[in-house]
């Protein structure tokens, strides 16, 4: 490429949009919550050339779902087990930056629930695509159940503002293997329960939760210990919930924070995903209903579960300091804080140690030689 085309590219109008995409989703994050490497450097090139982000997600998801078509009827049910994952996950990763409003949103939404269900179709036990009745619409989650296990405990797990529930398969696999269920869900203002069903994150939202905690208990192939992993913004979502429902056992709060709004004093354009989750059109009025969203002492002084909070030093969308607060103004006496000097949010660039560390607190928590955690 010449000087004078590198140029042209670079003064290209949507280069700064690309940039800001890659920069929200960067190698680590999408290698560690499920897509192959080749898939991002795809990703990646495709976006770099002017291919629409969402519309390069799209083509490289087909062309890995058609693959897994093909290897399910030669019956290669591994690969396409994986193949399936990875379609899922670039239909995903390609819906991101879209608002609702946008006509690619809603099919690319369902692509990517028929190819996660697909692959959650070929485990053992089966994936199972879950609705709970609420407020007129439903909650919606996949339950994983690991094999050979009665009556296992169960961690629910969701994410934040735009990084919602398959982007936790990974982790839910570490669970999975340590004999604990999980229900991977999209609470209100996120994901399916979103996109699909309309339903908008409010002040009522630990009722969602507890609506959730019902629909487990109620589930007798499961245990009765049940508990919280929020990630990002879903961090907050968990210890509120953990310290309004004394059902909830364990506690993980992973790049999470006292105050979500604090994003906004950052990222100032990051308001059109707080109206998006809050579904307020006026961005002002967004931004005045998201700062009623706060962990207050009162409020954590309810939080008596066992608590794991996890931060990296240099996040820069929560800051490490509103994460200590949640911790030491939580009323757990059984709490640890996992500080990685070096971690970025979400501690994406620590995968598997994130994972491992996670995965074993809870299966000594929620395990049935337990006492009672409070």
């Amino acid at each position: 490429m010449t000087e004078t085309a590198e140029s042209a590219v670079a003064a290209a109008p949507w280069r700064a949009e690309v940039d800001a995409h890659k920069r929200a989703m960067p190698l680590q994050r999408l290698i560690g919550n499920g897509l192959d490497y080749a898939d991002v450097v795809e990703l990646y090139a495709l976006a770099d050339a002017g291919i629409p982000w969402a519309d390069a997600g799209a083509r490289i998801g087909e062309r890995i779902a058609d693959s897994a078509i093909e290897s399910l009827a030669a019956g290669h049910t591994r690969t396409a087990h994986a193949d399936f994952l990875r379609a899922s996950a670039c239909y995903r990763v390609g819906q991101v930056p879209l608002p609702d409003t946008d006509a690619r949103k809603t099919p690319m939404y369902r692509k990517l629930i028929e190819y996660y269900g697909a692959a959650g179709a070929l485990s053992d036990p089966a994936v199972e695509h879950i609705s709970i009745p609420y407020q007129g619409a439903e909650l919606r989650g996949w339950l994983l159940r690991p094999r050979g296990v009665s009556r296992p405990p169960t961690v629910i797990v969701m994410g934040g503002f735009d990084g919602w529930r398959e982007e936790y398969h990974v982790g839910a696999t570490y669970l999975v293997a340590r004999g604990v269920a999980v229900l991977l869900v999209d609470g209100p203002g996120q994901g399916e329960t979103r996109v699909l069903q309309g339903l908008y994150l409010d002040h009522d939202v630990p009722k969602a939760f507890s609506a959730m905690v019902d629909y487990l208990l109620a589930d007798h192939r499961l245990g009765d210990r049940i508990g919280i992993w929020g990630n990002s913004m879903g961090g907050f979502l968990a210890a509120l919930v953990a310290a309004t429902d004394s059902r909830i056992a364990a506690c993980c709060v992973n790049g999470g924070t006292i105050r979500p709004a604090e994003i906004l004093d950052r990222y100032h354009r990051f308001i059109t995903k707080v109206q998006a989750l809050l579904g307020i059109s006026d961005p002002s009025h967004a931004r005045e209903v998201m700062e009623t969203f706060v962990l207050t002492d009162s409020t954590l002084a309810s939080l008596r579960c066992p608590l794991h909070v996890m931060h990296g030093t240099p996040d820069r969308v929560f800051l490490i300091e509103n994460a200590r607060a949640l911790y030491d103004s939580a009323a757990a006496q059984d709490k640890t804080f996992s500080e990685f000097p070096d971690g970025d949010h979400c501690i994406y660039n620590h995968s598997h140690d994130k994972h491992t560390r996670i995965a074993d607190w809870f299966a000594d928590r929620l395990s049935d030689d337990q006492g009672d955690p409070r």
